[in-house]
């Protein structure tokens, strides 16, 4: 066994068998192997929140805290199997983390995401910072051995993985483009609003890519200074500036053999571009304060919401940076531009919110799900899952109601008064047909024959009259 996984000697009692475990995704979920509860606390909320979201997408049931109090607070109601703690939290010691956790959780499980230098003494396991995506899978399949009650919902069986949920067209064409260059090594620029998946799309790139067994770091350029940015970046010797007591390897260093992903690099500064135009055209930099030039072998993967041809234009991008890293562009398109997958979407966040909140809730209402597919969701799939949250954590009923959702859902589900035109009143009646057929494929787990008797029509009826209504059936999630 390796140094840097260690479980140690005592273990958790089995937890009782799954129960409804008949459906597909679920079946999924469990020849994968152990899916458990767990929370990840990492002082950089950013990062925690990505690495929970791809944990979701992996069959585990994972929430994102910034600290011990908020990681206590997201389950005072719940359960959990297991604590991931990063960095700068697990430099505080395992009995410092373990003495601010909940006690009834006593029995869980502490994964430790250590630095360098910092004690392993106290932790159940732990793993080298940062993680690589296989060394922190494997550590929780330790710390969770047997499969959880609660199993991840919505996701494919192993042969047909995928980390980003939908069938819509839009998002096809970004999944054949990441599959396609997944294994050239060529720079990826992801562009596209706030929300839409960035950070998720980046990490599948790099688990569908024969780096895949390498670390997998991610930076979020926009929540440091330059000079902590750089620092980050790069490392530093001892003696660099105030506070640089010992060497510290920077994150290009640890992504070496592995993916390097830089969230918002628009925001990088003038005096960090130039920085960064050398590193990416040689991969090769100084560590702070440092003289002795290192070279790394590590895949780029950058992200922006912003136009960088217009920053290039007002001076405020270089524009040979930009050039360099606009090999291969991939835009993630916004919800709106996907709403066939809203229902599959907001599926899977309820399911998961109902989980957490330890409720049985069935689905959303006909007037509820109406309001998912009305609103233009600027916030994308993040407004979306904080909708579905909202609604679960607010709702009394076995099913999500439009009252439970947010306002601005609200008023886009609301019946609208508009002068009748040519064709309004067809358009009118087409709403509520659309409607009731969403529900009932949603209310027969998308079962298409189950749908159409339901409906008191047959199979062929359905898919005519769903063609009528501009419903491609083929893009929604498949039944069973």
């Amino acid at each position: 066994m390796r140094a840097d996984l260690v479980p140690a000697p005592h273990s958790l009692p089995s937890p009782l068998p799954t129960p409804g475990g008949n459906s597909r995704a679920t079946r999924g979920a469990e020849r994968n192997g152990a899916r458990g509860r767990v929370v990840v606390i990492d002082a950089d909320r950013r990062a925690a929140s990505g690495t929970a979201a791809w944990l979701c997408t992996q069959g585990w049931h994972a929430s994102a805290a910034g600290s011990a109090d908020e990681a206590r607070r997201l389950v005072s109601r719940g359960r959990c199997d297991a604590w991931v703690v990063v960095g700068q939290v697990a430099t505080r010691g395992a009995e410092a983390v373990r003495q601010q956790l909940p006690s009834r959780h006593a029995l869980a499980r502490l994964v430790a995401v250590l630095p360098p230098q910092a004690d392993p003494a106290g932790w159940d396991i732990t793993i080298g910072f940062p993680a690589a995506d296989d060394r922190l899978l494997e550590a929780l399949t330790k710390a969770c051995p047997t499969p959880s009650p609660e199993v991840e919902p919505g996701l494919a069986a192993p042969g047909d993985r995928v980390a980003i949920l939908g069938g819509d067209p839009a998002i096809r064409r970004v999944l054949d483009i990441a599959r396609r260059v997944a294994d050239t090594g060529v720079t990826i620029l992801l562009t596209g609003e706030s929300g839409t998946g960035k950070s998720l799309l980046a990490r599948e790139i790099h688990a569908i890519s024969g780096r895949r067994s390498g670390r997998f770091v991610e930076v979020a350029c926009g929540s440091l200074s330059e000079s902590l940015l750089e620092s980050e970046l790069f490392g530093h010797v001892a003696g660099a500036f105030t506070g640089a007591t010992v060497d510290r390897e920077g994150r290009f260093a640890q992504a070496d053999g592995g993916t390097i992903f830089l969230d918002e690099i628009a925001t990088a500064t003038p005096g960090l571009q130039v920085k960064l135009l050398r590193v990416l055209q040689n991969l090769e930099f100084e560590p702070v304060g440092g003289g002795s030039t290192r070279k790394v072998d590590a895949r780029l993967v950058l992200a922006t919401h912003e136009d960088l041809a217009a920053l290039v234009a007002a001076g405020r991008f270089r524009a040979d940076l930009f050039w360099r890293i606009n090999v291969v562009t991939i835009e993630m398109p916004a919800l709106r531009d996907r709403r066939s997958d809203i229902p599959l979407l907001a599926s899977h966040f309820l399911t998961r919110a109902a989980a957490r909140a330890g409720r049985t809730v069935d689905g959303f209402t006909p007037g509820a799900l109406a309001a998912l597919l009305a609103h233009d969701w600027p916030g994308n799939v993040r407004e979306l899952e904080h909708a579905v949250e909202r609604g679960v954590y607010l709702g009394t009923t076995s099913r999500v109601e439009v009252g439970d959702l947010p306002p601005a859902v609200m008023t886009a589900g609301a019946v609208r008064v508009e002068p009748l035109g040519q064709g309004a009143l067809r358009e009118s009646l087409a709403v509520p047909e659309r409607q009731m057929i969403l529900e009932a494929l949603q209310r027969h787990a998308w079962r298409r024959d189950a749908a159409a008797r339901a409906l008191g029509i047959n199979r062929t009826t359905l898919y005519k009259k769903a063609k009528r209504l501009g419903l491609d059936l083929s893009a929604l999630p498949a039944g069973g």
